[in-house]
């Protein structure tokens, strides 16, 4: 019926640790959000995957976890890990178990400067950092190809098979260089090492290079990902756009979020932009168990997901009111203890909701 408003359903997995604290916390700024806005409807239904379930049932996920997780429009995810599991067993028995059968191959980390944190960098530009960064995925060094053999001997072996593919490859290639298109400095770069590993990577690089012919509007350049260490402290201006493997984005962006001043503000997307899948939100933060119970986790990094959330799912007015209160918390001092403050969860949580029943009703 004309003018009925959207209405989108959530699949909530909070998680271990922090992550069943942030999402409660992010749950209740957006169901505020979307009853203030009145513009969509939105509804979260719990999972409780997580170690808790594993300990009962054996397993992470339920056997139709991905049936499960097609009936969303999206799913917002806490964190996994607890310190009796083996992090490769949590890891693989709940978030690869999801990202690689539903193909949520492009893992997009946007990272700037805050309001609250301040880049370490003397090299940036007035103390600000802004870029997104592009993770693929689905394959690489994480595809979980390889094994072990003459356990317990001398000689046991282990491999781990790095699969890249031509699909994979120009995939998430073009997914990266329209991302560094509808930035304004349009720049993009290509992480590598090609050097030495000669296969796999020497691909990846000569996809990029074709690619990149169907983006003449685009500037790219290819940097090897050592070298980028040394690119992202020394030279941090000259980057915007930047987009590497399953591995080497895993570490590049969590130095990232550092460098922009604080990794509890660091949320990431895991999309499929086929939108054949639902797509994943979660913040970069992990579990953190040491903090656990103790109501001072940073939420921000989950806001921020939540509002990439609503973004993706075409709630982009609302996305960036979201993150206008979320910032005017921050500028107010109104942080927890990862960012210098005193404030608890649940204190930036009230800010937040005061922020938005400030917004003027569309």
């Amino acid at each position: 019926m004309a003018g009925t408003k959207p209405s989108y359903h959530i699949a909530s997995i909070p998680g271990d640790g922090i992550g069943i604290e942030v999402v409660a916390a992010a749950i209740q700024v957006v169901e505020k959000l979307a009853k203030h806005l009145g513009t969509f409807d939105i509804d979260f239904t719990h999972i409780p995957w997580g170690t808790a379930y594993y300990k009962e049932h054996g397993r992470y996920v339920s056997e139709d976890a991905l049936d499960t997780l097609r009936r969303f429009d999206a799913t917002l995810f806490g964190a996994v890990g607890a310190p009796d599991v083996p992090d490769h067993i949590s890891l693989w028995g709940l978030l690869l178990a999801i990202r690689g059968p539903l193909q949520l191959y492009a893992n997009v980390r946007p990272v700037r400067t805050f309001p609250g944190t301040k880049s370490p960098l003397a090299t940036a530009a007035n103390g600000a950092i802004d870029w997104v960064l592009v993770r693929e995925n689905s394959e690489g060094e994480y595809s979980g190809q390889g094994g072990r053999s003459h356990l317990h001997q001398p000689w046991e072996t282990a491999t781990e098979v790095a699969i890249f593919t031509r699909v994979g490859i120009e995939r998430i290639m073009r997914f990266a260089f329209e991302t560094a298109r509808s930035r304004p400095r349009k720049l993009l770069t290509v992480v590598t090492k090609s050097n030495s590993m000669r296969n796999g990577m020497v691909l990846w690089d000569e996809i990029a290079a074709e690619v990149a012919r169907d983006f003449p509007d685009v500037t790219w350049d290819k940097m090897l990902v050592d070298a980028m260490t040394v690119r992202m402290v020394t030279k941090p201006e000259s980057l915007d756009t930047i987009v590497g493997t399953n591995l080497h984005m895993d570490i590049l962006s969590d130095l990232a979020a550092a460098l922009a001043g604080s990794i509890g503000v660091a949320p990431s997307s895991n999309l499929d932009p086929t939108r054949k899948n639902p797509s994943l939100f979660e913040p970069v933060h992990g579990s953190a168990f040491d903090i656990t119970g103790k109501g001072i986790a940073n939420p921000v990094a989950t806001f921020w997901s939540a509002a990439e959330m609503l973004s993706w799912l075409g709630e982009k007015e609302a996305s960036k009111q979201l993150m206008e209160c979320v910032e005017r918390v921050c500028a107010a001092g109104i942080v927890t203890p990862d960012l210098g403050g005193s404030s608890k969860t649940q204190e930036v949580t009230d800010a937040v909701i005061a922020e938005i029943e400030k917004l003027p009703k569309p």
